[in-house]
């Protein structure tokens, strides 16, 4: 049985994953299948593909993007998540920011440079009309964790992170939310190292069929709701809301979408060159 290592966030996108991994739907392929958390997002999980501490990653369209045009040996080889990645712009409760506009030339905090988001700190600056070079400044925090500590002491005066996950620490906690930021693409993909699509394509496209029979119909399995609200401490209605605002995909990127990224993340100074669409994304041959 050959094992792969895939990394993802721990929130409430990729339950479909936990639930393959809790029916053991991967033995069929003779593929032992272990999922890591990575907390630190976008930036972890790359740095983890890189050094071949995991194989595959559920991650960040625009971050990994990035990585792989600065040299990640790793390919896209499907979309998960279609629809945008709503990104929450918040502060701390006691901030004296309580507007979008009022954050101009203050620090956006980051989990770490090459992050989601530090990448749309850049977009929402962009949309705001904002001089990115001047009207933006960074402080690393690490983590969810990091910015729930650091935030409130004014380290860091706002946080772009998914609206739904840190929706409790708005409720009863020390952010406030201000504003969202719309990633202008599919927010989530499947990324191999081009080492292991290799040496090892047909139980990663075990992998792809597997998790893609779960996700067709996530939406609509039975107390799917009820189970993702006490699962990740989400209200029921707002798990509602964000089941209705989100749908899961079963192909890849399109040359389209994927030269909509690349053209931003060029525009924002992001990367200095595009790559050919078959150096980032891979498709497997029909059979």
């Amino acid at each position: 049985m050959k094992t792969f290592h895939i990394g993802g966030v721990p929130e409430h996108f990729n339950l479909p994953w936990y639930l393959t991994l809790r029916d053991k739907m991967y033995r069929n392929l003779d593929v032992n299948l272990r999922w890591i958390d990575y907390y630190g997002g976008t930036g972890q999980m790359s740095k983890a593909l890189r050094s071949g501490e995991i194989d595959m990653a559920v991650i960040l369209t625009e971050g990994i993007i990035r990585d792989i045009i600065q040299g990640n040996d790793s390919s896209v080889v499907q979309v998960f998540v279609d629809s945008p990645l709503i990104w929450g712009i918040h502060v701390a409760k006691n901030s004296n920011y309580f507007k979008v506009d009022d954050l101009k030339g203050t620090a956006a905090a980051i989990s770490r440079y090459g992050s989601g988001s530090h990448l749309m700190a850049y977009v929402n600056a962009e949309k705001q009309g904002w001089d990115v070079e001047k009207d933006l400044r960074f402080e690393v925090i690490g983590d969810l964790e990091g910015a729930l500590e650091n935030l409130p002491r004014g380290n860091g005066d706002y946080f772009l992170w998914e609206k739904f996950t840190t929706k409790p620490y708005v409720d009863e906690g020390p952010f406030r939310h201000i504003g969202d930021c719309p990633t202008p693409w599919p927010c989530f993909v499947i990324t191999v190292r081009n080492e292991v699509l290799d040496k090892h394509p047909d139980e990663i496209r075990g992998i792809l069929k597997t998790i893609n029979s779960v996700t067709a119909g996530f939406k609509d399995l039975p107390g799917i709701a009820e189970m993702i609200s006490e699962r990740y401490n989400q209200q029921l209605d707002d798990v509602k809301q964000w089941l209705s605002l989100t749908s899961w995909s079963q192909e890849n990127l399109s040359v389209s979408q994927l030269d909509d990224v690349q053209t931003k993340l060029q525009q924002l100074d992001l990367i200095e060159n595009k790559l050919a669409s078959d150096e980032i994304l891979f498709r497997f041959n029909e059979s």
